[in-house]
This record gives structure tokens, C-alpha cells and sequence, in this order.
């Protein structure tokens, strides 16, 4: 579902939530998860344990220029059940946007779950002049859950 600032897709996959948290809680894994085709790979960041961590990660996109590095700020996080981070160039404060996923358990070895791209709170005019959100679509947000899906099911 597009709403003017934001994009939430949702897809019931067959692996529990624990599982699904594992995948979605390690950097390594977000290349592979990734529909947009923006990760590059993770800049050797840790497993992503509470809200306050920052994981790094590599990208390459035409509307940075090339190549770049992401700074993922973790601003949600229940074990098994949320993650969120705001996304900034490297080396800066998060600008406005925002990932989140949601996992509710839907009874045994089914999960829930939402992925929303936010970026409702970007106010910075330059930004928004050189950056034409959203940056990613709905479908790729979709293709992203079928990817973890897959990944997850046999994880």
C-alpha cells in the first residue's frame, strides 16, 4: 500500500518469527534480501542487538552518483517481533527515512510480516531536490519479502 510519504507491503511466510528475526537481524543477510538492488554488501557490522546500534552498509545507485555507504541507526527493536532503523549517508545524522518491520506470529511456523519504507520526516529541502522519494518501489519492497520468504522458510 503507497500512501504520499510511505510504502507497507505484508506477506504471511511460513517460518516462524524467531527465524525470520534472525535473517532480518544480521547486516550479512541484506544483500541478499534486498529487491531493490541498492545493497552492495554489509561493511562487517555485527548482528544488530538494540535500539542505539549502527550498521554500515555498501551501495551503488545512480541517484548518490555510483557507489556509497549507508549508517543504519537502530531506532526500534523487540526481539522476534520489530526492527526499525533510519538510514543516513555515512558518517552523518539520519535525515528522515526510515525502515521498519513488523512480525506477528500467526500460530505455529507462520509469521506476519510488515515492511515499511518512511520517509515522512524528511525535511531537508537539498535532499529532497537531489533524492526523488521513494527511492524504492513497491514492488521491490514486495520482492524483498518474497526473498526473505524464501530465505527464511529453510533458514
Amino acid at each position: 500500500m503507497t500512501h504520499d510519504t510511505q510504502i507497507t507491503v505484508s506477506r504471511t511466510i511460513d517460518a516462524p518469527a524467531q527465524a525470520i528475526f534472525d535473517v532480518l537481524s544480521n547486516p550479512e543477510r541484506h544483500q541478499q534480501l534486498d529487491g531493490s538492488g541498492f545493497v552492495r554488501s554489509d561493511e562487517k557490522s555485527n548482528r544488530i542487538q538494540q535500539v542505539g546500534d549502527v550498521f554500515t552498509m555498501n551501495m551503488s545507485g545512480d541517484h548518490m552518483g555510483g557507489d556509497y555507504q549507508t549508517d543504519n541507526h537502530v531506532v526500534g527493536f523487540s526481539e522476534n517481533a520489530l526492527l526499525a532503523w533510519q538510514t543516513a549517508p555515512a558518517g552523518t545524522e539520519p535525515l528522515g527515512w526510515e525502515w521498519v518491520w513488523r512480525l506477528e506470529p500467526q500460530g505455529p511456523g507462520q509469521t506476519l510480516v510488515t515492511h515499511t519504507y518512511d520517509w515522512s520526516k524528511v525535511t531537508d529541502k537539498a535532499l529532497l531536490q537531489k533524492v526523488s522519494f521513494p527511492l524504492v518501489s513497491e514492488s521491490e519492497l514486495e520482492a524483498t519479502l518474497a526473498t526473505l520468504a524464501e530465505v527464511s522458510s529453510g533458514a
